[in-house]
């Protein structure tokens, strides 16, 4: 039987590696096993090594529960971090970005614990940013890898946001950056990974960072993204959004893993000073007789079966009853197909393509977004008014070109369905049309954040909302703008 003393005079260390995504810890006896039990519900024995196991994630507040009981040795080889060479930025942080550094450096999980990193790092921080689009959310994250120069995995959703990042810390950093994703997998202390490759990557690369940061940090609450954040060892967590909440309320197990909203700013703070000062107008238009009665004949039919039915269309997972539903019931499934033909009707009616042309003709020559739900669309505004179209069918060379056509003033307007929204660099622009959209705020908010980068002449961004009047698309729009704004 152990020694009950052990513990005090320090005759066997506890022992902490990684492992596949876990922490195994070895030779942990009381009081540290109560400490650490209360401190990390998810704390499991090991029957085939006889130890004990917490996820990745768990790591940090592993090491402050041990650090609470006097008188244990440590062997702790959790990360197994490589040198960095001495990094400088060049960037300057505005006041409102330095207040976020700062309030996410003091969420440290580590501070009064008097703990040994082994020289590993110095604190712990772990939460979220929330600043809008253009604020400059990079630029935050790059003074953190600054601060720390500690081994940093940058995750982010698409390509394009892996290659801009890419650029970004090779031009302020003077060290090779890795990169998963695109082809290619090298592994650097400084690496950018698309969430995919993150996914498959994550339980064999925790223990080689000291730091996780999550770019659109919201795209960790989905099923699969989750895991990568709970394999990671890394202590320090810094998670960046434009929009964190979530609908399905997933934005709660971001928190768990990655840490709460620990700071804020809201687009209105910084329009005028740090951000374009901004128009927000509506504009209703009427369906023509032909298309009012095809919508109210659609919109009745779902509306019938909804009432039969008792489903309430109040949630995400009404609608996706109604889809469960539509497979044996002939009925719902006329209902959902009524109801996306009387959103058609709304998304696409003929005079949104009379309001578009007023306005592109009242914005000649301004750099010019139109964004709609989907692709058909987006189409017939390419065709009606000879704009380049970005959608889920572009090619990656054809977007990068007329992006940089867009760029350069070459194109000053360009139609999109969605893949805009976020996770690609976009030229600075200064009107925004929303033909079309769904009822989220982050939708919203990144396309306004898409037109909000200062402009040199102080031009007056403006975002035009063009909505189908009596129609349920005016519900929609007033539901994400409340949200939003």
């Amino acid at each position: 039987m152990t020694d009950p003393n052990a513990a005090e005079t320090g005759s066997t260390p506890i022992r902490l590696r990684y492992e596949d995504g876990t922490v195994r810890i070895d030779g942990i006896e009381e009081p540290a096993l109560t400490a650490v039990r209360d401190a990390v519900p998810e704390l499991e024995a090991d029957h085939r090594t006889d130890g004990r196991r917490v996820p990745g994630y768990r790591y940090a507040p592993l090491r402050a529960a041990l650090a609470s009981v006097d008188g244990i040795r440590l062997e702790d080889r959790v990360l197994d971090l490589e040198s960095l060479p001495e990094l400088h930025s060049a960037y300057e942080l505005r006041d409102y970005q330095r207040e976020a550094l700062e309030t996410w450096l003091e969420t440290d999980r580590w501070r009064d614990s008097d703990t040994d990193t082994d020289g590993a790092l110095e604190c712990a921080p772990a939460g979220v940013l929330e600043l809008p689009t253009g604020s400059g959310k990079t630029v935050i994250a790059i003074e953190a890898i600054e601060r720390f120069a500690t081994p940093t995995l940058v995750v982010v959703p698409t390509i394009d946001l892996l290659e801009q990042w890419q650029r970004e810390l090779e031009r302020e950093f003077d060290c090779p950056i890795g990169r998963f994703g695109g082809g290619e997998q090298r592994l650097e202390p400084i690496t950018v990974s698309t969430y995919d490759s993150a996914y498959l990557k994550a339980d064999s690369v925790g223990d080689r960072f000291g730091a996780v940061v999550f770019d659109e940090v919201h795209h960790l609450g989905g099923e699969g993204y989750r895991e990568i954040a709970r394999l990671l060892a890394a202590p320090a967590r810094l998670g960046l959004t434009a929009t964190f909440e979530r609908p399905d309320d997933a934005h709660e197990i971001v928190s768990g893993i990655v840490g709460p909203l620990v700071h804020r700013v809201d687009v209105d703070e910084l329009a005028g000073d740090h951000l374009a000062n901004y128009d927000l107008k509506r504009l209703e238009v009427e369906l023509t007789p032909e298309e009012r009665e095809e919508y109210e004949r659609n919109q009745e039919t779902f509306t019938n079966y909804l009432a039969q039915s008792g489903i309430r269309m109040q949630s995400g997972s009404d609608y996706q009853e109604l889809v469960k539903r539509s497979g044996s019931d002939p009925a719902a499934r006329e209902a959902l197909l009524a109801r996306q033909r009387a959103r058609e009707i709304t998304f696409g009616s003929e005079a949104k393509l009379e309001a578009l042309e007023g306005i592109l003709e009242d914005h000649r020559g301004e750099r010019t977004i139109v964004f709609t739900a989907h692709n058909d669309l987006a189409y017939d505004v390419s065709e009606r008014f000879l704009i380049p179209t970005i959608t889920h069918q572009t090619g990656a060379a054809e977007r990068r070109e007329i992006l940089e056509r867009f760029r350069e003033g070459t194109y000053t307007r360009i139609a999109t369905s969605n893949v805009l929204d976020e996770g690609v660099d976009v030229p600075d622009a200064s009107v925004a049309v929303v033909l079309s959209g769904s009822g989220s705020e982050r939708e919203f908010v990144q396309r306004l954040g898409r037109i909000l980068r200062p402009k040199a002449d102080g031009t007056r961004a403006v975002l035009y909302e063009v909505v189908a009047a009596d129609t349920g698309e005016e519900r929609v729009a007033d539901r994400r703008r409340d949200d939003a704004l």
